[in-house]
């Protein structure tokens, strides 16, 4: 990407969880990049400061990913506001922790709600205006689906599932429509979603094994800029159905 610069001129661009670390991220660089922003998450305030500070065309949508009609409103906010929809960045995520005996139905219902069943169903209602603008979808999910750390076997079975969801959506969607996943390491994901049980983050944090070969916390501005060069048709019109880590190494 170095010595390519990236241009989102005019396109229509879903950001879920902007309100969160890897959000708010992408969606500056998006902004940089001169796309249009419809800014979604389950809080008003930090979409609020989030669109305060950017200097791109901004709608912002409260909506909760679990709800079974906030796929068809923010779609439906997005195309009123710009008339078309380009792109979709998945970057909400909700990990609930816990030990596999004292987790309960709600917890696992929850989790793949949010982390698989919205952004599948976020996507499926923008797909009319994405094959006709040729569009493209980016998952933000996480490298530790490949992993098998104590008290997260829901959390990660939802990311991995998306991951596969990312792969089949690739194969038939094409060619109108490039699906991808980026892939954060664990260092940076405490901050980028919801996390509950066993005192969250900390938790989190400490179950992930060893540090990274290049230990950059999560490098969130590497995975923000990866994830806005992969929604650039002129520079990966070519890249589709790929999973691509950005975790310093972790687990090398």
């Amino acid at each position: 990407m170095k010595g390519h610069v990236v241009s989102l001129a005019g396109k229509s661009v879903i950001v879920t969880g902007a309100g969160s670390r890897i959000g708010a991220r992408v969606a500056e660089c998006a902004a940089r990049s001169g796309a249009h922003l419809t800014l979604t998450g389950r809080r008003a305030a930090p979409l609020q400061v989030l669109a305060e500070r950017l200097g791109t065309p901004v709608h912002r949508v409260c909506a909760d990913l679990a709800a079974p009609d906030a796929g068809e409103r923010i779609v439906m906010a997005a195309v009123d506001r710009f008339g078309r929809v380009d792109a979709v960045v998945n970057s909400a995520w909700l990990a609930g922790i816990a030990p596999f005996d004292a987790s309960d139905p709600a917890m696992f219902d929850g989790m793949f709600a949010v982390n698989v069943r919205g952004p599948a169903e976020l996507v499926r209602c923008a797909l009319p205006w994405l094959r006709a603008e040729r569009g493209a979808v980016v998952n933000v999910t996480s490298s530790g689906a490949g992993t098998a750390p104590a008290g997260r076997s829901f959390h990660l079975a939802s990311t991995a599932a998306l991951n596969s969801l990312t792969r089949s959506l690739a194969r038939e969607l094409a060619p109108d429509v490039r699906v991808n996943a980026v892939l954060p390491g664990p260092k940076g994901v405490g901050r980028t979603g919801r996390v509950t049980g066993l005192d969250g983050v900390r938790h989190l944090r400490g179950t992930v094994g060893p540090g990274a070969a290049h230990d950059r916390s999560g490098a969130v501005d590497a995975v923000a800029r990866l994830v806005c060069f992969l929604l650039d048709p002129e520079q990966s019109g070519w890249i589709t159905g790929t999973l691509i880590p950005v975790d310093g190494g972790w687990p090398a």
